[in-house]
């Protein structure tokens, strides 16, 4: 069998399966421009420390509003491309694509998260301080940003959640995986997390799509915060638990279901299986 031979059977799946994402805007978000925009909100968050950039008082100016730009133009693009493949695949698609104006609605949520960086900043930088303050390991902020992989989950949630919360589609949730595969940890764009949130170690850590988590929340690995059940009839329902303010969650800790809320100042002790709810200020352990 020759070269030829094996194109044509490769290009021959292309037209019997699909699963072709071509680079025009009636096809799916980009997973590589995703990720590469991606890194580029978070360098415009924690400027200097993702990559090696020669910043002084002369040049931050400039070389944010490059970042800004840049930013801009590249999200625009897959938020496009995500409200349209949307809507081609929806019940009721509309006729008139032009009609839903995409690309200014892109346009428009981009620039809404370039707004909304002083307020991510103001949150991650709560986030840090509670990783710093509850881990004695860490000796500051700076080696928190640099290497603890918590943060850098929290971060990107943060980012996704913010899109997640605006309508876009698909986009938040190639975010929110991509860090998933760098750090085992699994935080779902939809869920609601307050400020000063800890992650320790965190891998293999779950955080549904429902769940609403308080501020100052610590979680340590293998933590999940799942569902009682993974029916589809159930996408619309509050299927993951609520997590009230200033609760210790210990590592490998499972908590599941819509209606299980964890009370205020309670700690959940390592290895524990819990489905009811618990009033505030609990001490659960295993027997």
């Amino acid at each position: 069998m020759n070269i030829d031979m094996l194109i044509d059977g490769i290009l021959d799946s292309y037209d019997r399966y699909g699963l072709i994402n071509r680079n025009t805007a009636e096809n799916f978000p980009n997973r590589q421009n995703v990720v590469l925009v991606l890194q580029d909100i978070q360098s415009l968050i924690f400027p200097g420390f993702r990559v090696a950039e020669d910043l002084d008082s002369a040049n931050i100016r400039y070389i944010t509003g490059q970042k800004v730009n840049n930013i801009i133009a590249k999200l625009t693009r897959e938020i496009e491309k995500a409200l349209i493949y949307t809507n081609s695949k929806s019940a009721n698609p509309k006729e008139n694509l032009a009609s839903l104006n995409c690309f200014k609605l892109a346009e428009k949520t981009a620039v809404s998260l370039i707004e909304e960086i002083p307020e991510i900043r103001r949150k991650i930088l709560l986030d840090t301080q509670a990783l710093c303050k509850g881990d004695p390991a860490a000796k500051s902020n700076e080696e928190v940003i640099l290497s603890y992989p918590g943060l850098e989950a929290i971060l990107v949630y943060r980012i996704a959640n913010f899109l997640f919360n605006n309508g876009v589609p698909i986009i938040p949730r190639i975010m929110t995986e991509h860090v998933h595969g760098k750090t085992g940890i699994d935080i779902h764009p939809g869920a609601t997390i307050g400020e000063s949130f800890f992650i320790d170690h965190g891998t293999g850590i779950v955080i549904g799509e429902t769940c609403i988590i308080g501020n100052n929340v610590k979680i340590y690995q293998g933590v999940t915060l799942g569902a009682l059940s993974v029916k589809k009839t159930l996408q619309n329902k509050k299927r993951h638990p609520t997590i009230e303010d200033n609760v210790t969650i210990y590592a490998n800790a499972t908590i599941l279901g819509g209606e299980t809320i964890i009370g205020r100042g309670s700690i959940i002790g390592g290895n524990t299986w819990i489905t009811e709810s618990v009033p505030e200020n609990s001490l659960i352990t295993q027997r």
